[in-house]
């Protein structure tokens, strides 16, 4: 599956649009990172199940219900699934469980890391707090004197994976 399909599905699983999401210049090195720690046949069965048992759901509700049973938790993509939602937030890929490398991951690309160098600044927990990561993006003097301005997210049923 292209990125393209990799970016509708973190779309659907972080909240932010695909607009938003390629925004960050990140889409291509997020890809390109799940791609190298679990494998092109992992994430293209992860986008596959997404885009066969989930995307033809209108309702919201039953969408993240289905997207809970076919993804998260699935203990193969579910991992990285979770995995994928903490890329794009944070900028840095987790290292999944010893037993899931030995399962169904590429041996040698175990660790924490990362995935780029602009990845921390670009990150949408920055975005979704509505400040400017710290040492990374001048916000501009004086900006310290008022607290971050968090913006009002829509009104959506959230996974129940996501609330764990």
């Amino acid at each position: 599956m292209s990125t393209d399909a990799f970016v509708t599905f973190s779309a659907e699983v972080t909240g932010f649009t695909e607009f938003d999401l390629h925004g960050t210049g990140q889409a291509r090195s997020y890809y390109d990172t799940v791609v190298k720690v679990v494998g092109r046949q992992n994430l293209d069965d992860l986008l596959h199940r997404y885009f066969d048992e989930v995307t033809e759901l209108l309702d919201e509700q039953k969408r993240a219900k289905q997207l809970d049973e076919s993804v998260f938790d699935d203990p193969r993509l579910g991992a990285v699934a979770k995995n994928v939602i903490k890329l794009w937030y944070s900028g840095t890929w987790f290292d999944l469980s010893p037993e899931w490398t030995a399962t169904y991951g590429i041996p040698g690309t175990e660790g924490t890391f990362t995935a780029s160098p602009q990845a921390y600044a670009q990150g949408l927990l920055w975005f979704a707090v509505g400040t400017s990561p710290p040492g990374a993006r001048a916000p501009g003097y004086g900006s310290w004197a008022d607290p971050p301005r968090i913006p009002e997210l829509p009104a959506s049923p959230v996974p129940r994976s996501l609330q764990r």
